[in-house]
């Protein structure tokens, strides 16, 4: 009979874990708390649901995440696949239609003989194999129980999502197609633009800074004992737009909403500053803000996001919100091989890892399954090699100085430096490290490749 293995979570690196778990010859139970139990930022009982964003970053290939994308192509990633047939229009972004995204994964994982679905919530660690993927809202017995069992504090941070509004209802006067780079893109562009003068974008970011915003509930506030010192109460990844317009009125102009290479038609000339519109869905009936991550009372953000040029009368789908986010301190709790030290026939996969951004959850959660059915069967887990970006990522996040430990995203400066003869230009650099990379990906597949199917 083929070995047991738990999976909580059907998040990202949930539904990963489980595919590639039994794929490779394990009986895979998929514990999902959803919908019987929510957590307050998903919408639907479906796997692999997105919640922050439909981008999982730029495909690439002298960029991090495309680096890290085509390595889980390669390596046989079933959530990449689905994200490939589910893609809409981002220029050099691999961005999805969420609903698509969520049925395609949750009917290849409802469909694969070796897993079955449970719903329910699991509020201790069982005997035997388990992957934990619950993510940024692990529930607050499962997180006590892993709190208990590493003996580490847990360290918090809020990831904040954008708005989505309703593409009928935007100024198309007003409103113009275009991408600051248009690499890989449509000839006008992939993105919807609005256009801020230098008055309305001052008006903007007074009304912004001004605004309302949703008191922060008790146990999202980042106050406890035994919180590591530096960490502040918001990922720099993620930080929500009214935070950074804080630190500067031109803050926004030189982040986000920077203009550089867009002209307005109207008038020719360079913006001071731009908002960009994302494509939600295949249709393109729905936009995202891009950058606008909030946390402002939902009045609030109609109020000043109506303050945009072409965005006068738009209508909201989403309201952007913010959400705590939880992970483990893993140089301290982790094995190269994301198995817990305390407890080595447990695993932990996706954010709780301390990774962040869709493709480091998925990458994780690959890495899991798989090295699930291999230790189940007696054999040793993988770690890819350190020349890989996702061996890199792992690496890092496993032996990074524990006093500071921070979530981190895959990219460049995580891999080891190629060498003194090497190119000094950004783009040639990072061409020779994906090359590389996927030159150790290649020689690591007779591997990786191994089976052990009941």
């Amino acid at each position: 009979m083929s070995a047991q293995l738990l999976v909580i979570g059907g998040g990202l690196a949930g539904a990963e874990a489980a595919w590639q778990a039994a794929e490779h010859g394990l009986q895979v139970t998929l514990a999902e708390m959803r919908p019987h139990t929510q957590n307050g930022a998903h919408q639907t009982d479906r796997l692999a649901e997105l919640v922050c964003s439909n981008s999982l970053g730029s495909s690439l290939p002298d960029r991090a995440s495309g680096m890290l994308l085509a390595e889980l192509r390669r390596l046989g990633s079933l959530l990449v696949r689905c994200a490939e047939q589910a893609r809409v229009p981002a220029g050099g972004a691999l961005a999805v239609d969420r609903a698509a995204f969520a049925q395609q994964v949750s009917e290849q994982i409802e469909r694969h003989p070796r897993i079955c679905i449970e719903r329910r919530e699991v509020e201790e660690f069982p005997p035997g194999w388990v992957v934990c993927a619950t993510g940024p809202l692990t529930s607050p017995a499962l997180a006590q129980a892993l709190g208990e069992l590493t003996g580490e504090a847990y360290m918090y941070f809020f990831d904040a999502i954008a708005p989505i509004v309703d593409a009928d209802s935007l100024d198309r006067h007003i409103v113009f197609r275009g991408s600051r780079f248009a690499r890989g893109e449509r000839m006008d562009g992939d993105y919807l633009n609005c256009p801020l003068a230098a008055e309305e974008y001052a008006v903007f970011v007074d009304a912004l800074q001004r605004a309302e915003r949703v008191p922060l509930r008790s146990f999202e506030r980042d106050v406890r004992e035994g919180v590591r010192a530096g960490l502040g109460d918001f990922f720099e990844g993620c930080l929500p737009i009214e935070v950074m317009a804080e630190r500067g009125t031109q803050s926004l102009a030189f982040g986000p909403l920077r203009p550089i290479g867009l002209r307005d038609p109207r008038t020719g000339r360079r913006p001071h500053a731009v908002v960009q519109l994302r494509q939600e869905d295949r249709a393109g009936t729905m936009y995202n803000l891009v950058g606008f991550q909030t946390n402002l009372v939902w009045s609030e953000q109609q109020r000043v996001f109506r303050l945009i040029p072409g965005l006068g009368s738009a209508r909201f789908l989403r309201y952007g919100q913010m959400h705590r986010n939880t992970f483990v301190n893993a140089p301290a709790v982790l094995l190269p091989t994301l198995q817990l030290r305390a407890r080595p026939e447990i695993l932990l996969a996706g954010q709780l890892t301390g990774v962040e951004g869709y493709l480091g959850n998925i990458a994780t959660g690959m890495l899991a399954g798989r090295n699930a059915a291999r230790l189940a069967r007696g054999d040793a887990g993988f770690e890819l090699p350190a020349e890989t970006m996702l061996g890199a990522l792992v690496r890092h996040v496993t032996t990074a100085d524990r006093r500071r430990f921070q979530p981190m995203k895959a990219n460049l400066g995580l891999l080891p430096t190629p060498g003194p003869a090497a190119p000094k230009a950004r783009k040639e650099r990072a061409a020779l490290l994906a090359h590389r990379a996927m030159h150790a990906v290649d020689g690591f597949m007779g591997d990786w490749d191994s089976r052990q199917c009941a």
